[in-house]
């Protein structure tokens, strides 16, 4: 979303967002429009032990600052028990985290609103006393949910016990450096098969969607209302397909065509990143004297090309770690998505940094770039990439053969030789075990959608919202120009249109009368 949780670098492929403290992560769903069939274990049918939650306060213990943070906003917390295979009810039962905010005008409130922070993976329930700041008087009229998806967040992780928070790295320049990546890649699958392979069938979507279905069976709601960013939009679709006349207003920021996310994370957007980049470019052009990365935003790029020419020769020293040919042109990919001033700022500090490294052969690090390079390089003992890769590989299965990544690196290399192997690089999927269950794509939904999009977003772009819209006659398309932001809505990012016009649909029910345009903004965080 234009999540409402701290900047940080971003690092997401098509589902991603910004997250706090350079977590980092990736997803993408398969081409083929299929049709969408009805679930055939639906929530709903699950006997009454499966569908009872107990309110209590959220701190579980002296250490867990995101329980007293939400007991601070006045949420309650529960664990609703779930099948681990829909498929098998009766059988092995995990815990899903649900954390709620009461409507505090109950007299006039209009139901229950679930939310979904992206990723896959993101947790949801920390955001939730900033998800009823961005909604404004309009959250006085809601219970609103947030649901860990199963092994996220607050519930019992998935652990593979990787050295690394992100398994995306670049294919490097020739076919030595994409057989190190192979073997790399290759690695995770096999040490997540070992560690974790009794719970990979059933990390999916499909399952998240089915979830969130149980948790609106047990709170009591016919339907619910649903707010999703990014990969969020993605299970917002997943769901209203496997269980159609169970919404009331559903928006959707930072919008996914399913038929489009295919072959695998990114696949065809090295243009609207390297257009991303070029806009940031620009910005610290305007701020030389600051970062002394370039008095134009050519001069700006050629600074960045000489970065990754220097981690080519040697690794970058930078404080305790060494940044090679593969993990260094992960930042000019992972700077995108944010386009606040403050974000910018941020950027052109890491990119001086590294220039330091490249120039002089060693340069140290602020806490920012050392949590970076501490999850990219070393993994901080968390189960968030295992997860997040997991959720990938059930929804995107992808090429078996890793012959298919070489082929795209190749064919793009000349006109991307920076985006081109990293977006097109082999993934842990092509070792993954196989999905339990095809992942499904929804083609064709005619409910009412608010759908919201930024012309320039590098992780989805604006064509997939376009392409949405069109498929869904009921929605509304709001635009915002001239922003290269991957998700609008919501207090950090600050545009009044968008706010303003997702929080009347939400108080109202009533989409515009047409789609509208807002911007262009270049807001800096209150």
């Amino acid at each position: 979303m234009a999540t409402v949780s701290d900047m940080t670098i971003t690092f997401r492929p098509a589902f991603g967002r910004v997250v706090a403290a350079a977590l980092l992560a990736v997803a993408a769903l398969p081409a083929t429009a299929v049709a969408v069939p009805q679930a055939s274990t639906t929530p709903a049918d699950l006997s009454p032990d499966h569908r009872h939650l107990v309110w209590k306060t959220c701190t579980r213990g002296p250490d867990d600052d995101t329980g007293k943070a939400l007991d601070r906003a006045g949420a309650q917390c529960a664990d609703l028990t779930v099948p681990l295979d829909y498929a098998s009810p009766g059988g092995r039962t995990i815990g899903i985290a649900v954390a709620r905010l009461r409507a505090a005008d109950p007299a006039h409130r209009i139901g229950t609103l679930l939310y979904n922070m992206g990723g896959p993976a993101d947790p949801a329930i920390e955001s939730l006393p900033a998800v009823g700041a961005a909604m404004g008087e309009t959250a006085r009229r809601y219970d609103i949910v947030g649901v860990d998806p199963r092994f996220t967040g607050r519930n019992t992780p998935l652990n593979c016990g990787w050295r690394t928070e992100t398994y995306f790295r670049s294919a490097g320049s020739d076919r030595a450096g994409f057989e190190r990546m192979r073997a790399f890649e290759r690695g995770l699958a096999e040490q997540c098969r070992d560690r974790a392979g009794a719970l990979l069938p059933y990390v999916s979507t499909r399952n998240a969607a089915r979830d969130m279905d149980a948790v609106r069976a047990a709170l009591g709601e016919r339907r619910i209302s649903f707010y999703g960013v990014s990969y969020g939009t993605y299970l917002g679709e997943v769901y209203t397909a496997m269980f159609p006349g169970r919404t009331d207003r559903v928006v959707l920021d930072g919008v996914h065509d399913p038929s489009r996310l295919a072959p695998w994370a990114e696949y065809g957007t090295e243009q609207v990143n390297e257009d991303a980049l070029r806009h940031w470019a620009g910005w610290a052009a305007a701020h030389d004297r600051t970062y002394g990365l370039g008095a134009t935003a050519d001069a700006v790029l050629a600074t960045l090309d000489g970065i990754q020419a220097a981690a080519v020769r040697r690794p970058l020293s930078i404080g305790a770690y060494r940044v090679d040919r593969h993990v260094a042109p992960l930042f000019d990919y992972a700077v995108l998505g944010d386009d606040t001033e403050e974000g910018d700022a941020l950027i052109a500090g890491v990119f001086r940094t590294l220039k330091q490294a490249a120039d002089t052969g060693h340069a140290e690090p602020d806490a920012f770039l050392t949590a970076f390079l501490a999850a990219t390089l070393t993994g901080d003992g968390s189960s968030y990439g295992s997860t997040q890769t997991a959720y990938l590989c059930a929804d995107t299965p992808g090429p078996r053969d890793t012959e298919v990544h070489w082929r795209a690196i190749e064919r793009t290399r000349a006109r991307h030789p920076l985006f081109g192997p990293i977006l097109n690089n082999v993934t842990p999927c092509s070792f993954w075990p196989r999905p339990k269950e095809q992942p499904i794509t929804t083609v064709h939904n005619n409910i009412p959608a608010l759908m919201v999009n930024t012309t320039g977003d590098p992780r989805v772009p604006y064509s997939e919202a376009r392409q949405m819209h069109a498929r869904w006659p009921a929605s509304r398309l709001v635009t915002v120009t001239g922003s290269y932001r991957h998700g609008v809505y919501g207090t950090d990012y600050g545009d009044a249109c968008v706010n303003d016009t997702v929080n009347g649909y939400l108080a109202t029910g009533r989409l515009p009368t047409a789609d509208l345009r807002c911007g262009p903004v270049r807001p800096t965080r209150p």
